[in-house]
Parts: C-alpha cells; structure tokens; sequence
C-alpha cells in the first residue's frame, strides 16, 4: 500500500510542479510496482491484459513509457485516459462510498451535482 500511495504523491506532485519528469517517473513505477505488490504479480497481469482492456492498458502504459522518455504532458494525457478505462468499472463503488460520507453525500447530492455524479456512477462494464 505504501508502494502506491507514494506513487500517487510523486504523481500529483509532479503535477503540482509543472509535469516535472523525474517526479512523474517515479510516481509512475512506484504506482505500478505498488499495484502489483498489493494484488500480486499474476493478477495484475490478468487485470492489465484481459482481452477486453488492451486499448486500457496500451493507453495506460504507453503514457508510462512517454513519460519515463520525456514528454510528460502527453504521456499524463494517455495514462489518465487509460486509467479511467481500465477502472471505469470501480466509480460505481467509489461513488457509492462517497455518498455514505457525511459531508461529501450531501455535496454530491445537490440538484446540479447529482446528475454528473449519477451518470459517472453507472457503469456498464464489470470489473
């Protein structure tokens, strides 16, 4: 866990300084090495390359591999599309925890939040 959670630091904090390389870099290893730990090497690779998510994954890690060459606004375009590919269909469990929060359900559930909220909590895809 902590192998991923720094990575999502490095990550947002390369972010945070203007796509710094050597911190998007590391934040993108730390993050794919903790998310491997975390769930094991053989069911990352069954996530990663399930048939149906291979644009996901060619998305997700070709934006690694162009960070980790040096471009990195491009290659943080092509991981976020990719990781919201690959976990599109863990929002609806997220959005669902979110709302059981105190403070946070009720933000979500104002008229003009609720309707984004609802159709980014639908999911026609099983995980």
């Amino acid at each position: 866990m902590g192998l991923t959670g720094f990575g999502v630091f490095f990550l947002f904090f390369g972010m945070i300084l203007f796509f710094d390389k050597a911190l998007l870099a590391i934040g993108n290893i730390l993050f794919v090495a903790g998310l491997a730990f975390v769930i094991g090497l053989e069911r990352t690779f069954r996530f990663f390359f399930q048939k149906h998510k291979m644009k996901a994954t060619s998305f997700f890690l070709g934006g690694v591999f162009v960070v980790l060459i040096g471009w990195p606004i491009i290659g943080v375009v092509l991981e976020i599309y990719g990781f919201f590919l690959l976990f599109r269909g863990f929002f609806p469990v997220v959005v669902g925890f979110i709302r059981r929060i105190p403070v946070l359900g009720s933000i979500l559930n104002l008229p003009f939040i609720s309707a984004y909220v609802d159709k980014v909590g639908e999911s026609n895809t099983m995980v």
